[in-house]
């Protein structure tokens, strides 16, 4: 077990505060340049595509966790509904939807017909992306702005809506940590991945972690998930150590099939979640989470190809700090 003192040492290391400037709000993303891009589109050959995301629905990962609860959909209109509210509803609903669609509600023949929606949900009940402005300590977010500047009309600095305008499209690289481990479902806790071991795993995999590349780390605990529906059960997650291992590698992000990325033991004394703290508020390096990495891991243990274009980009959701999204990977 870490020391505080020993943790921000490291913190100190592999700090990127004002390495794109003081006002840079996008962190390790900024690896991601033109011909990091057109690297990435250069690895599709067969036209595979493979959604990442999970289900947003009322039987997700959340509720044990009582800061966050799984979405709720509610049908606004449907097919019924419009009929309804212009025989029965309010006045505005008669004139409204008569004057709108050539008096069909007074019985005249017309096809059209509307479904309508809405969801409420934490913006990271599934799969999603952590903003830098998620985690912060000594009050202060990436690249030194003040946490009070993350306020109850959002984040005005380092909010999700800052990643949005770069993309998030490069080269993806799966390490697949349930077959390297010869693991049956998924990584059981008490084992945490360290960094001499995602070395491993990526030269048995024949594969290279480089400067803008996204890391996706394999648990297996989705899978389990899918299982028990057990959504606070425990499992084997990235060593804190590992962020100064995605520091030196000069990756863009890094994301996982599990909740938290890094291991349910904090390895740090009197504090949780050191990686977190690390990734976010120093390196400025995103996390992704509930990534459903099941089916493109079988493909890449089929050809032996771990790389690919992976395009995950997050909601423009002003002053959040955190998206959902959907992330596809293409080989």
């Amino acid at each position: 077990m870490a020391t505080l003192t020993e943790f921000r040492r490291v913190a100190e290391q592999v700090s990127n505060w004002g390495r794109w400037g003081a006002a840079d709000e996008l962190g390790t993303l900024n690896f991601i340049t033109p011909d990091k891009i057109a690297q990435a589109a250069g690895l599709v050959r067969h036209g595979r595509v493979f959604p990442l995301g999970v289900d947003f629905d009322s039987s997700g990962p959340q509720g044990a966790f009582k800061f966050r609860q799984n979405p709720v959909h509610v049908m606004t209109v449907d097919g019924g509904d419009a009929r309804t509210m212009a025989q029965y509803g309010p006045q505005w609903a008669a004139n409204g939807f008569g004057q709108e669609f050539g008096g069909f509600f007074a019985g005249e023949e017309n096809p059209f017909r509307f479904n309508d929606d809405m969801i409420v949900m934490p913006l990271q009940a599934a799969t999603q992306w952590d903003a830098l402005s998620h985690v912060y300590y000594d009050e202060k977010l990436y690249n030194g702005f003040p946490a009070d500047s993350v306020t109850s009309a959002g984040a005005f600095h380092c909010g999700i809506d800052k990643v949005d305008g770069k993309g998030i499209t490069t080269r993806g690289v799966l390490l697949d940590l349930v077959r390297h481990r010869g693991a049956d479902v998924f990584l059981e806790p008490g084992n945490p991945i360290t960094p001499d071991e995602l070395d491993e795993v990526a030269k048995a995999q024949g594969v290279e972690i480089g400067r803008g590349d996204i890391v996706l780390v394999r648990t297996g605990w989705w899978s389990r998930f899918q299982e028990t529906r057990d959504g606070a059960e425990p499992y084997s997650g990235l060593d804190w150590m590992c962020a100064k291992w995605l520091h030196e590698r000069e990756v863009a992000a890094v994301a996982a099939d599990n909740l938290m990325v890094e291991d349910v033991v904090s390895g740090v004394e009197g504090t949780f979640l050191p990686m977190h703290m690390l990734c976010l508020r120093d390196i400025g390096l995103m996390l992704g989470e509930y990534w459903d990495l099941t089916a493109l891991a079988a493909d890449c243990a089929a050809d032996g190809v771990y790389e690919f274009q992976l395009v995950a980009p997050p909601l423009r959701v002003v002053g959040a700090v955190g998206s959902p999204i959907n992330p596809i990977a293409i080989k």
